[in-house]
């Protein structure tokens, strides 16, 4: 069974007023003192208002959730420890001026990039599968591209920026998407073609390195994995197992489609951005744009056309049931970004979304 292992990015927040706090070292100092001598799970991120943690790859999706059950738990208990809170939510609601965190890597992206770099406060989710060889993880991205929408209108959990709503269900996509190396890929064919594309990249002297390759879904440049990158952080943690649920079946999908031989789809990078930028609007409310004709279809259709693409590989790993029942409850209750609005929607006030979803993070509920 392919193994499966989950990053979430979680927000530190005041658990009174519900604003960013720039905390970082002293929770990641609070994680330290608890599991000394033990493996690190937390680590910095970008932002000092950021905790980033790594569950370990698991290939039963039980074994899964209860890593990110326990991680997230944990976190809220080294935030509690530093004098703050974690939320999942991948932008923040009430206004803020990011605080950028005190590493010289972070600080060269800084100097060369500016606002765009200080505006970063956004939180994602990365999904890492297991593949035999660069070859067939290639394979692989060459195939799940027109898909990768889908997952990101199912996960949207950041309708709110700078005290405002969007307009968007993710709009941490939108901010994420000024990064020069970030979106959708063409079709790179082999691993060869690959890492030339990667090494013409980081040539340029643009990026700084390979781990700012951010393409929607990439090789992994520290482990055997696709990497999917596209999603917000859920503020559900059922929400992100599903999530990795479907990844894993799409990852399965794709190298059993190269196995026997089945080209990618052709469709245009131009394409693929256009259909992300519906998915981020709309999240899977109203209409998408269809991953095998690239025309608007209903979500539901949509949504129903992934599950179906995907059933196979889920019956081979004994996951249909639960990603069922699990995307059924998503679709009923919504995404992180429809219940933030029906919170403001009852509340009128942004302070109270951040506090609730500090609630929900914990407590799995939303």
């Amino acid at each position: 069974m392919r193994s499966v292992g989950v990053e979430e990015e979680l927000l530190l927040v005041d658990a009174e007023s519900g604003e960013p706090r720039a905390v970082s070292a002293a929770v990641l100092d609070a994680a330290a003192r608890e599991s000394a001598g033990d493996e690190q799970v937390f680590e910095s991120e970008l932002q000092r208002e950021q905790l980033e943690f790594a569950t370990r790859p698991q290939t039963r999706m039980a074994e899964l959730a209860a890593e990110i059950h326990r991680c997230r738990a944990e976190a809220a208990q080294h935030a509690e420890d530093a004098g703050v809170a974690v939320a999942a939510l991948a932008t923040s609601p009430l206004p803020v001026s990011p605080s950028v965190a005190m590493d010289s890597r972070y600080h060269w992206m800084a100097e060369r990039f500016g606002l765009t770099l200080q505006e970063q406060l956004t939180c994602g989710c990365h999904v890492h599968v297991s593949v035999d060889s660069d070859e067939e993880g290639v394979a692989v991205l060459d195939r799940i591209r027109p898909w990768l929408s889908v997952l990101l209108a199912l996960s949207a959990n950041s309708p709110f920026w700078q005290g405002r709503d969007s307009s968007y269900s993710s709009y941490r996509s939108q901010v994420w998407g000024r990064w020069p190396s970030a979106g959708p890929t063409g079709i790179f064919g082999s691993a060869d073609q690959y890492h030339q594309r990667v090494r013409d990249m980081v040539g340029t002297g643009v990026l700084r390195d390979e781990g700012m390759i951010y393409f929607d879904a990439r090789l992994s440049h520290r482990y055997p994995t696709v990497e999917v990158r596209v999603a917000d952080v859920c503020l559900n943690p059922g929400a992100t197992v599903l999530h990795a649920v479907l990844v894993r079946g799409l990852v399965e999908t794709a190298a059993r489609q190269w196995q026997a031989g089945e080209p990618p789809a052709r469709h245009g990078e131009h394409l693929l951005r256009l259909a992300a930028w519906q998915a981020a609007r709309y999240g899977f409310k109203g209409r998408l744009l269809h991953p095998l004709s690239m025309r608007p279809a209903p979500a539901e259709t949509v949504v129903r056309a992934l599950f179906d693409h995907v059933r196979d590989s889920l019956d081979a790993y004994g996951d249909t049931k639960p990603a069922q029942d699990a995307l059924a409850r998503l679709l009923g209750d919504g995404n992180g970004a429809a219940v933030q609005r029906a919170i403001l929607e009852r509340t009128g006030s942004m302070r109270d979304v951040v506090t609730e979803c500090v609630r929900l993070t914990g407590e799995g509920r939303g």
